[in-house]
């Protein structure tokens, strides 16, 4: 068996096919000598989610989402219509799904799949502790869930612990770090030595609360005179008027750039010395890695921890502004060690944390299942 191949076709249910996942299931695709089907619904209308329509390479089947409570509730749920109908007229060797008990129609396409002798593989975040109303009744869902599936990926090794804590075999948990670029095609970008001037802080990402640039605002302001940098922020969103009112107020310095894509985008990346995500999310830390800086970022869900590292970045504890302080005052303090963690960026986005790497992680993951079952 080729180990960079699966010798079938793949199907793979998502609640949604976010736009940015449309290179990688194209590249998995390719990985699957009978092709790759994606089942995926529509967001609620505020979840602020850009969805693909469409996908090169592999097949997109779009179904009728039914939610019931806001997808923030604990006791949210969704019900995709006609997953069996899809798995009927795709007969896969083997399905992905989200590894998330609160879609109703998951169960049956794992039952479906379990009839015919087919194996079943979770995708997820990991299964941290549950707390607040009815977590007892929550957590038994969650585990009987987990355990009904042949196996499971996980983000990150953190995810991946967690798995293991909930009772999955330790053959049957994965690891694919995860990426939203490929490998960079292009050598490491050159910087000089020292700054030119002020230290240059980048952010990119779309502008909602959660992104927290009100945090960075403030832990600029709160600098040295010497210290305080050069900050440009990329993207645009419903709570870009409110960051831009304090910047004016605080932080006059800050430019908001709107949305930049492709070469404006890639020059930004360029310009900076160091990019900063204040928040949750953050698709664009292994862009900007790709382009040898390094991050900070605030501690989230575990996923930053294999990208975000003691040699190319920080991570701070969500909402501590002097805690981002502290770490921007180390950051730019000494541009010769800045470099030099760019450079291990660069390395870890090239060697590590990439689209390609991600896809042989799945492959690698079916394959074992096939042979363990």
């Amino acid at each position: 068996m080729n180990q960079n191949q699966f010798n079938g076709k793949l199907a793979l249910q998502q609640r949604v096919l976010p736009a940015y996942r449309a290179t990688f299931f194209d590249l998995l695709a390719e990985a699957f000598t009978g092709g790759l089907s994606v089942f995926a619904g529509q967001p609620q209308s505020d979840e602020n989610i850009s969805t693909a329509q469409e996908l090169r390479v592999a097949q997109l089947v779009l179904t009728k989402n039914k939610h019931f409570f806001r997808v923030q509730s604990p006791f949210y749920r969704c019900y995709q219509s006609g997953i069996i109908r899809w798995l009927e007229r795709w007969q896969p060797d083997a399905l992905i799904v989200e590894a998330n008990p609160r879609y109703l129609s998951t169960p049956s396409a794992i039952r479906w799949m379990h009839a015919r002798g087919k194996p079943v593989l979770g995708w997820g975040l990991g299964a941290p502790q549950v707390i607040g109303r009815l977590a007892s009744w929550r957590l038994r869902a969650r585990e009987k869930f987990l355990h009904s599936l042949d196996g499971i990926i996980a983000y990150s090794q953190r995810g991946a612990e967690e798995y293991r804590q909930a009772g999955i075999p330790v053959e049957r948990v994965f690891v694919a770090p995860n990426a939203s670029a490929p490998r960079p095609q292009y050598p490491l970008p050159e910087r000089p030595r020292e700054f030119a001037g002020k230290p240059r802080l980048l952010f990119v990402g779309r502008l909602q609360e959660r992104k927290r640039i009100d945090i960075l605002l403030q832990a600029c302001s709160a600098l040295p005179q010497g210290l305080q940098p050069e900050l440009r922020i990329i993207g645009d969103g419903p709570a870009r008027a409110g960051f831009e009112h304090l910047a004016q107020e605080i932080y006059p310095a800050a430019q908001f750039n709107g949305a930049h894509y492709g070469a404006e985008l890639k020059a930004d990346f360029i310009w900076a010395d160091l990019f900063v995500l204040p928040g949750t999310g953050g698709l664009a830390v292994q862009q900007a890695m790709a382009f040898g800086l390094p991050v900070i970022v605030a501690e989230g869900d575990g996923t930053q921890g294999d990208l975000v590292r003691s040699e190319n970045g920080w991570q701070v504890p969500d909402n501590d502004v002097d805690a981002l302080r502290a770490a921007l005052i180390e950051a730019i303090s000494d541009a010769p060690r800045l470099r030099r963690m760019g450079a291990e960026s660069y390395r870890l986005v090239v060697a590590e944390i990439n689209l390609e790497r991600m896809v042989g992680e799945f492959v690698n993951a079916l394959n074992s299942l096939v042979r363990l079952r």
